[in-house]
């Protein structure tokens, strides 16, 4: 697989997540790490929310963020690092979807590009009505067009908040 995506520095957004094993801890971490990535450059990053769970409501709640990058990498090659750093954290991909998980990274947006393939949708999947997604990213890239859906700020004030609080920085 090629990688790189060519020598143009292209936009592209994340979304973290965590419920388990420390998740302020492991949002942080992975912030770090994303900031290390091969032919990436870490260049916004948001405050950290706490949310109450999607889907299966009984686990913890989570800790969510979201991310700017720019990188020379494919969509498909950055998703495949993202996996990767999941995998450093402990996370298992179970049988149950939406469940508790150490470490949740997905591609939210790049580029503009419109994707639906089996491994990779974009943008991401719900973005426009996951408060936990769009709040975050409002912060670092409000004026981001998701296609066919709008600005990401437009979206994030028409969104449900309840059960989203932002974590007090220390």
């Amino acid at each position: 697989m090629d990688d790189a995506a060519g020598g143009t520095w292209t936009p592209a957004y994340v979304g973290l997540g965590s419920n388990l094993d420390e998740p302020v801890q492991q949002v942080r971490a992975a912030l770090d790490e994303l900031a290390q990535l091969p032919h990436c450059r870490l260049v916004a990053r948001s405050r950290l929310y706490r949310s109450e769970p999607f889907g299966v409501r009984d686990q913890p709640r989570f800790v969510n963020a979201a991310a700017g990058l720019l990188t020379l990498l494919t969509a498909p090659a950055l998703l495949h690092h993202l996996k990767t750093i999941e995998a450093r954290h402990g996370r298992r991909r179970s049988v149950e979807r939406w469940g508790p998980r150490t470490l949740d990274l997905d591609l939210l947006a790049y580029d503009g590009a419109q994707l639906d393939e089996p491994d990779l949708r974009l943008p991401h999947a719900g973005i426009a009505s996951r408060s936990f997604v769009l709040c975050p990213l409002a912060e670092i890239a409000p004026y981001l067009l998701l296609p066919g859906q709008g600005t990401v700020a437009r979206l994030a004030s028409a969104c449900d908040r309840r059960g989203l609080d932002l974590i007090e920085e220390t």
